[in-house]
């Protein structure tokens, strides 16, 4: 589902996703809180969100959705890359974060990897996140993980899906599951993006 204020926005990307046999739009709204009510009428897998709307912007419709159907990606898609924007976003549950200068292919694989429940973030807003954090009042990341735990973190930074990071350190799913648990304890973390953006604003990655 594509949600933005500006209706050539929306049909320019309703045009890209046609030329994706395997992408499939199932519906559009202007501004956040008609996005957040088709949501439970179209049930789609994934959302590119504008940010900036009126009504309800799209951290505030981005929380609202991932509270009620939390199976529901979404994905921020944005010409803005202020730090607070990037933070309230990926707060809210969002599971990647780009700007609108981004290719066709790589909104695509994008999309791919959020249906996969994996995060994208753009170079740029990485980088944002990394030029502008002070880390003040976070917990230092990793100070009280175990070695597996901050092994396991590092491979939800690249991205890997519990199933990956199972394969990748040889250890059972319900193994990472548990890892992944105690790290959003340990950091006081709602969500794996949360962590991810904490990971990045102190400079656990270098690059998008």
């Amino acid at each position: 589902m594509i949600v933005d204020d500006q209706p050539v926005v929306r049909s320019g990307l309703s045009a890209f996703l046609m030329v994706h046999p395997d992408l499939e739009m199932v519906g559009e709204a202007k501004d956040g809180a008609r996005a957040v009510r088709l949501c439970a009428q179209l049930r789609p897998d994934v959302v590119l969100m504008d940010l900036v709307m009126p009504e309800m912007d799209g951290a505030e419709a981005t929380k609202r959705i991932k509270e009620h159907y939390p199976h529901i990606q979404v994905i921020a898609l944005t010409s803005f890359k202020e730090k607070e924007l990037i933070q309230r976003v990926l707060e809210a549950g969002a599971i990647g974060y780009l700007l609108k200068s981004v290719t066709s292919e790589e909104l695509a694989t994008a999309i791919r990897s959020a249906y996969g429940g994996r995060p994208t973030l753009s170079p740029e807003a990485t980088q944002v996140l990394i030029d502008n954090a002070t880390g003040k009042g976070e917990p230092l990341l990793g100070s009280d993980l175990t070695e597996r735990e901050n092994d396991v973190l590092a491979l939800m930074v690249e991205g890997l899906n519990n199933t990956q990071i199972a394969d990748r350190l040889i250890i059972s799913r319900s193994t990472v599951k548990f890892h992944v648990s105690n790290i959003l304890s340990k950091l006081a973390c709602g969500s794996r993006m949360e962590v991810i953006a904490l990971a990045v604003r102190q400079g656990l990655v270098t690059n998008g």
